[in-house]
């Protein structure tokens, strides 16, 4: 009987919430197509990026080298943003800039990852921070200086591994 119940609240659910999607589309065409025309700004791309860095360098130096591969290969996707989403931010060539700049730092970096050695990862880590503190500064924003983090991102989240 609960099981029964749970089904038909759901379907319940789902059409109701159907329903008022598209009673709002009525009432507000623009919004239906909205997360079509959204594009991330620059400080969200690399605000996600820095985050990222942070939480690859936990992992890495806590052997967790599954979410060490997780976390760059989530770095290298928010440079595939930056060119998609920013391909000349304020005049600058960046979609032809990364990837000179970064694609030797971050083979380096999984290649590091992939072989297990902590020493590597440390010191291709700090190969590819140098990577992205070049960009900033070939773009003007030297002020913006990459690092090795001293305190982890979230506490919630092991990163050693298991």
């Amino acid at each position: 009987m609960n099981r029964l119940f749970s089904i038909f609240f759901f379907i319940t659910c789902s059409c109701l919430a159907n329903a008022a999607g598209d009673a709002l589309a009525d009432i507000h065409p623009e919004l239906s197509d909205a997360s079509q025309n959204y594009s991330p700004g620059m400080g969200e791309i690399m605000a996600g990026i820095q985050l990222r860095h942070a939480k690859l360098w936990y992992a890495g130096t806590g052997g967790n080298w599954k979410l060490a591969k997780y976390e760059l290969d989530e770095i290298l996707e928010g440079l595939e943003d930056v060119k998609k989403y920013h391909p000349d931010f304020e005049g600058r060539p960046l979609a032809e800039m990364i990837g000179p700049i970064t694609s030797e730092p971050a083979e380096k970096l999984a290649k590091a990852i992939q072989a297990r050695q902590k020493v590597l990862f440390m010191k291709s880590f700090d190969g590819l921070s140098q990577a992205c503190n070049t960009c900033h500064t070939a773009n003007g924003f030297d002020f913006i200086y990459i690092q090795r983090p001293v305190t982890q991102p979230f506490t919630n989240q092991r990163y050693k591994k298991l």
